[in-house]
């Protein structure tokens, strides 16, 4: 069984910038993948390159075994793509927007499924209104059901949730967890490293154009330590360089350390101090892919 999608030796370059340099990834069908990085580490681009919008320099993209250049049409079709901008007609309604994008897929009567994904993601109530009086959580998930009106096998989600609210949310990622259940790929970028920690089974990591870590996520979130140790000072202090290296993440006041066993709490509550640092309050907890992925980026 061939990859949902493979890419291969991808670069891309604008000008001076090297957006993509040299990207090796294949995901599973079926995967729930997570595809992480800070801004301008080339996630747009790459997906921009999957969905045929942007020509990769080198390399090759690959979408349910089809070639997004040599062969776009199949490897279109196999293809959903939420995009991280509110990009809308403004003269249709929701409905009308989305029988329209079904006719470009060359989709007709298809007012059964469209029912179904509004229903699904609560647009119903909305689906006469024009795409221009939305809420801007309302316009994202009309984009949602705009990238589903064809049902592709593989869907990908470029900061699906932003500015949409917590109750909003939830019933997005309830409906995208089904469709991952009935057999769906789902790729996902998101700056909600939660959401990511919580949904997907596989992350990767790029910086600067470059897949910096690639694993599942239990293993990336036991990559640094398996617990962690909050420590709350008076004020901020300056730890000695071997204690500092200990640090998964330092917010002024407020360090974060990795252990492995519990012996080492004493150790580095006493180094703290030692430096100088006046414990005001401790907690004990687990780590969480916002310490992994600080962890990765500063390590490359």
């Amino acid at each position: 069984m061939s990859p949902a999608i493979r890419i291969a030796g991808v670069t891309k370059r604008f000008r001076s910038l090297q957006a993509l340099a040299g990207v090796d990834l294949e995901i599973g069908q079926g995967e729930f993948f997570g595809l992480l990085g800070p801004n301008g580490a080339g996630k747009t681009t790459l997906i921009s390159c999957l969905a045929g919008l942007a020509r990769p320099d080198s390399g090759t993209l690959e979408v349910m075994g089809h070639d997004v250049v040599r062969d776009y049409r199949a490897a279109r079709m196999a293809l959903g793509v939420v995009p991280q901008e509110l990009v809308f007609d403004p003269f249709f309604s929701v409905r009308e927007m989305l029988r329209i994008q079904s006719g470009y897929f060359g989709l007709k009567h298809n007012d059964d499924w469209i029912d179904e994904i509004l229903h699904h993601l609560d647009l119903t109530p909305k689906a006469g209104a024009n795409m221009r009086m939305l809420s801007g959580g309302m316009k994202r998930r009309a984009l949602v059901a705009q990238a589903l009106v064809h049902r592709p096998p593989v869907i990908v989600l470029d900061e699906p949730t932003a500015g949409v609210d917590v109750e909003l949310r939830q019933g997005l990622w309830q409906f995208i967890r089904k469709l991952n259940q009935d057999g769906h790929t789902i790729v996902l970028t998101t700056h909600y490293l939660e959401e990511a920690e919580t949904l997907c089974g596989r992350i990767a990591m790029l910086k600067s154009g470059r897949i910096v870590a690639l694993d599942t996520t239990a293993n990336l979130l036991q990559r640094f330590a398996s617990h962690a140790l909050k420590v709350t000072v008076a004020a901020p202090v300056v730890l000695p360089p071997a204690l500092a290296q200990k640090l998964t993440r330092s917010e002024g006041a407020v360090l974060e350390f990795g252990f492995e066993r519990f012996e080492e709490v004493a150790e580095l509550l006493a180094g703290v101090q030692s430096a100088g640092g006046a414990i005001a309050d401790i907690a004990l907890g687990t780590p969480d892919m916002e310490q992994v992925f600080v962890g990765i980026m500063n390590q490359n």
